[in-house]
């Protein structure tokens, strides 16, 4: 019923399992991350009190929660990046999400100070 060929979980050479699962540790944690970016714009949208600024919640909490879903996808991206290496012996794969949402937090952190000082 389902085809084995082309799927890349069966590529390659098996790699060692401690490798395995610290690359899904990894994966964890920024699943972690992306649910506390989550929680925190429904926190922000709907129990903070209002900002002296219009819409500022909403944007704060929107931003947060698209910031979230972004984490997500570049989570299970890297994941399958480094299991593809791994099982093909191959360098790891560059991470542009470290640097991404660095940045993204870093916009969000000013945002929400200048919302709040405001």
């Amino acid at each position: 019923m389902f085809d084995d060929e082309g799927d890349d979980e069966r590529e390659g050479t098996e790699p060692d399992y401690r490798f395995t699962l610290a690359n899904e540790r990894t994966f964890l944690a920024w699943m972690r991350t992306s649910l506390g970016l989550l929680a925190a714009g429904v926190a922000v949208r709907f129990v903070a009190e209002p900002f002296e600024v219009d819409g500022g919640r909403t944007t704060m909490a929107v931003a947060a929660i698209s910031v979230s879903a972004v984490c997500i996808v570049l989570a299970y991206l890297r994941w399958v990046g480094v299991q593809r290496a791994m099982r093909h012996g191959e360098p790891l794969p560059r991470s542009i999400g470290v640097p991404l949402l660095a940045a993204a937090l870093a916009a969000l952190a000013v945002f929400g100070g200048v919302v709040a000082v405001l």
